[in-house]
């Protein structure tokens, strides 16, 4: 349902009559698991959300606050949500336990819609449009944003019998599309606030640790010892 704009990739004449898709960047065909490999970050400053809904709350909506707006190879464009253990692109949640995206909010003008904003549509195009000759290699850091939603990583090393929660710095695009959160590594902070980029950071998905991403809310009530947030977060241990 989000606006496609098709300025990045099309279907090249010569290719047109066997489907295949062309990337107008780098003029070869796009392998079809690439077709959504995101290229392009914009950051979420406005606090929009994502509205979503789930089986066991029939009726209800929910919402979190979006992360940042990411362009992928297609020319699709769409919100993005650190959702348990990655980062997905919101309609792209469908699982009937976790939730089904149900459009976006803004807050701050009290509506939902469920097309992307137009000015995050000419933002991605624009940086994109600006960027396509930077190398772009799989380890190559396209780019790093600092988090602002206040997500924390969770780990463990003795199944959820003890946990630590660590904040999340920033998110890291990779050239083969990985989207990494950054959390810092005590042992080698030598600078305060950590920032985006620092040195010390390390990638929570690659920590052999790590679980789950939580949203601050989440985070703050497990560290406060909320009775209903501990019980949520129980079952998701036990899954």
């Amino acid at each position: 349902m989000a606006k496609k704009p098709g300025n990045h990739t099309a279907l090249d004449d010569t290719a047109s009559q066997n489907g295949t898709v062309i990337d107008m960047f780098t003029r070869k065909p796009l392998d079809e698991t690439d077709l959504h490999q995101a290229i392009r970050l914009a950051p979420e400053l406005d606090g929009m959300e994502m509205l979503y809904s789930n089986d066991a709350n029939p009726g209800k909506l929910f919402s979190m606050k979006i992360l940042c707006w990411a362009l992928m190879k297609d020319g699709s464009i769409d919100a993005l949500i650190p959702w348990l253990n990655k980062v997905v692109p919101a309609r792209e949640l469908q699982d009937p336990l976790n939730g089904r995206w149900e459009g976006y909010f803004d807050q701050a003008h009290n509506f939902a819609f469920f097309e992307v904003p137009p000015h995050k549509v000419a933002e991605l195009e624009n940086a994109a449009s600006y960027y396509q000759n930077e190398k772009a290699d799989d380890n190559h850091i396209i780019q790093e944003l600092p988090d602002a939603i206040g997500t924390h990583a969770i780990l463990t090393r003795d199944k959820f019998k003890n946990i630590v929660l660590i904040p999340v710095t920033s998110w890291r695009l990779l050239g083969d599309g990985q989207i990494l959160g950054m959390i810092a590594d005590d042992k080698k902070v030598g600078n305060t606030p950590v920032l985006a980029g620092d040195p010390c950071l390390l990638p929570a998905q690659k920590h052999g640790d790590f679980h789950y991403f939580f949203h601050y809310l989440i985070a703050n009530k497990i560290k406060h010892g909320d009775t209903e947030a501990l019980a949520a977060f129980t079952h998701l241990a036990d899954d």
